[in-house]
């Protein structure tokens, strides 16, 4: 018996969370390496997330843009985000081009 196959794109997830954006840093959650992890289990997404800051005043309303924006993705019938400062977020975690994007490269 085979396991069976992720109907899910993985790109597509992060291609929906590249759209959503940190409230004070002009680059997409994907980039600034604020995405820990993605797990699709067949139709559900989870994704642990951190933030810029831990004080965030709109945490809650970042994190209901990216259930949204997954949500919205073609296959999936839900999406959690789970919230995390462990390890905490540093410029370290941005790509290439979100460090050029805001002139650290």
């Amino acid at each position: 018996m085979s396991e069976p196959t992720t109907t899910l794109n993985e790109d597509l997830i992060y291609e929906a969370l590249r759209e959503c954006y940190d409230p004070e840093i002009p680059v997409n959650i994907v980039d600034l390496g604020l995405v820990y992890n993605l797990e699709i289990d067949q139709d559900h997404v989870n994704v642990t997330m951190t933030l810029t800051a831990i004080g965030c005043p709109v945490a809650g309303e970042v994190m209901a843009e990216v259930e949204e924006r997954v949500s919205a993705v073609p296959g999936v019938k839900s999406c959690h985000v789970e919230l995390t400062f462990d390890p905490p977020w540093t410029p370290n975690r941005m790509s290439e081009d979100a460090k050029w994007e805001l002139g650290l490269a």
